[in-house]
């Protein structure tokens, strides 16, 4: 963790809501100079807190009706299986997001996809017959109640 202060929160924050802020925009924000917010974004990207910008793109726009989450569990627990999952994961496009997790599943796996048939390709024509595969069982989103990429940004102390 690197020290942040609270112009960097602010800073941090109102980049958060638009990526395309300019440093005089920022410098309105935080009370700063627009060199002085220059300066600490281009610190704030050297040291990997702010790790990129981009666009937001709506699923349902372009046709992506699904979300699915993908519970798997893998056949063996061995090094080299759990390194094959994660190459079939890094390869699906479909697949927006993957964590290992403790308890029943090894993995979720988060999907958007355009229909059902995708989905019913995605779990038994790519997921179940992959040998690192054992078990899979997927719940599909009925409702979006929130969704964010924003961390809680708040002042310490």
């Amino acid at each position: 963790m690197i020290p942040v202060d609270a112009f960097d929160l602010k800073l941090l924050a109102a980049l958060q809501n638009d990526g395309r802020l300019t440093n005089q925009q920022l410098a309105d924000v935080a009370g700063l100079s627009a060199s002085q917010c220059s300066r600490r974004r281009m610190r704030l990207e050297q040291e990997k807190v702010i790790t990129g910008y981009h666009a937001d793109l709506s699923a349902e726009a372009l046709g992506f009706g699904v979300i699915a989450f993908i519970q798997v569990t893998l056949a063996t627990h061995s090094p080299d299986n759990a390194k094959k999952f994660r190459a079939l994961v890094a390869r699906v496009d479909e697949i927006q997001e993957a964590y290992s997790l403790t308890g029943d599943a090894d993995y979720v796996l988060k999907a958007v996809l355009r229909d059902l048939k995708g989905l019913s390709s995605l779990v038994n024509d790519v997921l179940m017959p992959h040998q690192s595969v054992a078990h899979v069982r997927s719940s599909i989103v009925l409702d979006r109640l929130k969704e964010t990429s924003r961390l809680p940004l708040k002042a310490v102390g």
